[in-house]
């Protein structure tokens, strides 16, 4: 049990940062976006004992995460809407960039999220991959499609997503 652990705390350290920018791709609102992550870290600790090695560990967490992603997406779209409590977006960091360079590039962060949020889910789950650094081959193994498959859905969501921030 305890080596476990440890394979789970190493996990966890590594990946952190990779399943929150997985939970902010689905989940808009701060406070759904803090239970989806949980979500996603308890089930990633349910999994690793499956793990068997037949990927990279990233590629197997992220096929993990956003598995659980797609079910939380699913579960709240039944549920009555009910932001009007919470903020749509993280709340404003305790202090400010002073540079309009920066507010500049987050709000083009914020958009293209925004885009992303909108697409089908597998596109979705390619696009974030991608984000990540998995080459087609393991965003192909981690969403159960081809590798050229891969690279299609993600070619049209690149134009999709360069149309938009042109136009927006």
């Amino acid at each position: 049990m305890s080596h476990l652990s440890t394979d789970f705390s190493q996990v966890l350290r590594e990946h952190a940062a990779l399943l929150g920018r997985v939970a902010a791709t689905y989940e808009a609102n701060f406070h759904k976006r803090q239970e989806l992550l949980q979500e996603i870290t308890l089930a990633v600790w349910q999994a690793l004992d499956k793990f068997k090695g037949d990927s990279s560990i990233k590629t197997y967490v992220l096929r993990v995460a956003h598995n659980k992603a797609i079910t939380h997406v699913a579960y709240h779209a039944k549920q009555p809407r009910n932001d009007s409590y919470c903020e749509m977006e993280s709340p404003e960091p305790s202090h400010k960039p002073s540079a309009v360079e920066q507010i500049d590039q987050q709000q083009k962060f914020q958009m293209m999220l925004g885009q992303i949020r909108q697409m089908p889910i597998q596109t979705m789950q390619v696009v974030t991959m991608s984000m990540e650094g998995l080459s087609y081959d393991e965003i192909a193994d981690a969403c159960g499609i081809s590798s050229s498959n891969a690279g299609v859905v993600l070619n049209r969501a690149r134009k999709v997503l360069m149309e938009s921030m042109q136009n927006g």
